[in-house]
């Protein structure tokens, strides 16, 4: 079936079907415009040889549209409530397996059998960099990742390297290198969120920019830097890694970093570098 004649899902109604309403604690809006699902598929540039995991579909109004591109659609939801409807909705289609878990919690090689494949993800923000953390960690790895979230944290996530870097624009740049490919306006959706959404891709480079056996301490310098926004390194790391401000000035000189400078000014290199320092000195 070629997307362009796949039946628009009435989101609704099939929630009233089965005696459900959306959850906001797990940032339930559902997409349904079928420019805007076929517009995800051709960012993602999934094809009739790729394996695609999508996580959080819902009530398969994107899973459809992979499916007409793709070999198979692994779809992973959390909620298990969705679970029947789901299945329902994506009734018609032989390549799409429905999976009920957290992603989180569900290593890639236990339902991939492919050496790569595609993530296609409306998830809250707030696990992207985890979610990242946890498919490259293990094998097979995602080739790229294209992901549905708020506009605003699109464009955090995107920012400029040294230039009001948040915590999250880290932890995803880390990984790989993101943009945004489209904005949602929050009509498309159901019910509709109060912001506007967008889609970013993510692609992945083949070995994170710091490297592996590190990132475990980069993770823990950089939250501990951003633990207290307003405030300089030298400050924010004694407080977060609770090591006196000279030890800490001392770490940030021999790395040639200002002491009075912020966390969101540093570029990946440079946390990287006092990553290492940080485990050579402690």
């Amino acid at each position: 079936m070629s997307s362009s004649t796949i039946p628009p899902l009435n989101t609704a109604a099939l929630l009233r079907e089965y005696g459900l309403r959306p959850k906001k604690k797990l940032g339930q809006n559902f997409l349904q415009d079928p420019a805007i699902l076929d517009k995800i598929v051709r960012i993602a540039g999934v094809t009739e040889k790729d394996t695609v995991l999508e996580i959080g579909p819902g009530l398969g109004s994107l899973t459809r549209h992979l499916a007409a591109a793709a070999k198979e659609v692994l779809a992973v939801e959390i909620d298990e409530d969705l679970i029947p409807p789901l299945k329902v909705s994506l009734s018609g289609y032989a390549n799409i397996t429905v999976i009920q878990g957290d992603m989180l919690k569900i290593s890639p090689s236990e339902i991939i059998n492919a050496p790569e494949y595609l993530v296609v993800a409306n998830i809250p923000y707030y696990i992207t960099s985890a979610l990242l953390r946890h498919l490259l960690a293990n094998d097979p790895r995602p080739r790229s990742m294209v992901l549905t979230i708020q506009k605003e944290v699109a464009k955090r996530i995107c920012a400029e390297e040294g230039k009001k870097m948040s915590l999250l624009a880290l932890s995803v740049q880390v990984y790989g290198k993101p943009e945004i490919a489209a904005n949602i306006p929050a009509g498309a959706f159901y019910p509709p969120p109060k912001v506007d959404s967008a889609v970013i891709q993510i692609e992945l480079y083949n070995e994170p920019r710091i490297p592996t056996h590190l990132l475990d301490d980069f993770f823990r310098l950089a939250k501990a830097g951003y633990s207290q926004k307003r405030k300089t390194l030298r400050n924010a790391l004694a407080g977060g890694l609770r090591i006196s401000t000279t030890e800490v000035e001392d770490l940030l000189h021999a790395v040639e970093i200002d002491p009075r400078r912020r966390a969101e000014t540093l570029t990946l290199k440079e946390w990287g570098g006092l990553t290492k320092k940080w485990i050579e000195i402690r």
